[in-house]
């Protein structure tokens, strides 16, 4: 799911943006999950490194769409922005706050398209890939690559990740399906482990940042080619 964010004054070009996101998610089948602002500050206050992508317009009252995104680079190194405007020479300040690119207006779907496939071709790097997880107050995105294993816990899962855990609703079924292109493989019924983190494979368990998982022997066939298997690729 890429989490969408449109921060938009004009509610006829933001319905336009929603469309046009809809169109594209049928045609390339993907799952935007989009979030309307009708102003930057309403987007910059509380802000929280939750989004992939934010469209801004950078003409605004209140907050016109450069200054807010300087406050989200203050926050938020990695979201991808996109600016909407009618005004070109206004675009190429975007760079500023390494905005991805810009969208003129009136913007048709052909231009968003290109940005769309542009911006999803950079957020499926390894090395930018996301999970949205929830903490005591919001959310957070957690790179996959500081995920260390996912463990079930009860009718929970548990994300231990390099600096702390995350608790979320789900099952490890759902979550091994959502990283199946990130090399991750369970080394028993309960553990999902981040390949690319794993120190030492011993004979019935396996070190992952510190933590030494059980191997089931089941699972121990499999877990080892997956880990050969990577190992030999390569990060």
């Amino acid at each position: 799911m890429i989490r969408v964010a449109i921060v938009e004054d004009e509610a006829e070009y933001a319905r336009q943006l929603e469309d046009y996101l809809t169109r594209y998610a049928g045609e390339h089948g993907q799952a935007f999950a989009v979030t309307r602002f009708d102003d930057g500050l309403s987007i910059v206050e509380e802000y929280r490194p939750e989004w992939d992508i934010i469209f801004l317009d950078i003409r605004m009252a209140h907050m016109d769409g450069m200054e807010a995104a300087r406050r989200i680079r203050e926050r938020d190194s990695s979201v991808i922005l996109i600016f909407i405007t009618s005004m070109a020479q206004y675009a190429i300040k975007g760079y500023e706050v390494d905005a991805l690119d810009f969208i003129l207006k009136p913007v048709n779907y052909a231009q968003l398209s290109l940005r769309l496939d542009k911006a999803l071709r950079l957020l499926c790097r390894d090395d930018q890939r996301w999970l949205v997880l929830p903490t005591r107050d919001g959310k957070e995105r957690v790179s996959v690559r500081d995920i260390l294993y996912i463990e079930v816990q009860n009718h929970n899962v548990q994300v231990v990740t390099v600096q702390r855990s995350y608790i979320l609703r789900a099952t490890l079924s759902e979550l091994e399906e959502q990283l199946a292109d990130c090399h991750f493989s369970r080394c028993n019924h309960c553990y999902l482990v981040n390949l690319q983190n794993v120190t030492k494979l011993l004979k019935d368990s396996v070190l992952v940042g510190g933590h030494e998982l059980a191997v089931s022997r089941p699972k121990k066939k499999q877990f080892t080619k997956d880990l050969s298997d990577y190992l030999g690729v390569g990060c």
